[in-house]
């Protein structure tokens, strides 16, 4: 059979936060994320256990385009959780359902779920088991950097911001728009590691690239 990338996430923590709105934003991202990203996926993410979700992705660019879809757009909605991601490359033995990522079987989604359980004992939340082991090694690494950037950005008042800068890119253009001065917006680029964060992005997204 033909290996496929099983991609799952779960809410980090999320009993301890209020479970109708956690709900609710989560089923809004993941909506949101299936519309906009429909040609990166075969099956659509699904949730499954409240708060968890599966799909099957294209490839591992793909998958790592979502990662970046779904983080950024939990910081434009000021969602108020955080996910664990893992991607595993495997063998599916039933026919890949398009419409819904329910009713499959075989190796890879039963080796992703494991992964995902023995990842909530771990401090990283985004792992990868592909056949290229070296490859793998190099995405969770250059990943746990990222990860280092945005779990900094812990002040919710701060998300709008980050948004603009991640949409706008340029400090002097966000100013414009929020009506600052760009020394104030650049000060404000500086110390939540826009730079860093951008250049994290470019490195995963080659390594993602590399067969």
């Amino acid at each position: 059979m033909k290996d496929y990338f099983v991609l799952m996430a779960d809410i980090v923590d999320s009993r301890k936060s209020n479970q109708n709105k956690l709900m609710s934003n989560f089923k809004t991202v993941v909506s949101e994320t299936n519309y906009e990203n429909n040609e990166l996926m075969l099956s659509p993410m699904t949730i499954t256990l409240g708060d968890e979700f599966q799909g099957i992705v294209n490839d591992a660019k793909a998958a790592v385009k979502l990662m970046f879809s779904i983080e950024e757009k939990i910081i434009h909605l000021n969602a108020g959780f955080k996910l664990r991601f893992v991607l595993v490359e495997g063998k599916i033995d039933t026919p890949i359902n398009k419409t819904i990522a329910y009713e499959m079987l075989g190796d890879g989604l039963t080796q992703a779920r494991e992964a995902l359980t023995v990842q909530k004992n771990s401090n990283i939340r985004y792992y990868f088991d592909l056949r290229n082991k070296t490859k793998s090694e190099a995405l969770v690494n250059s990943m746990f950097l990222y990860q280092s950037i945005i779990d900094d950005w812990k002040i919710s008042k701060d998300y709008d911001l980050i948004t603009k800068f991640i949409k706008l890119r340029d400090y002097k253009v966000v100013a414009e728009q929020l009506g600052k001065t760009r020394s104030q917006i650049w000060k404000r680029e500086k110390s939540l590691k826009i730079e860093e964060y951008f250049s994290a992005k470019s490195l995963i997204n080659y390594i993602s690239e590399l067969p």
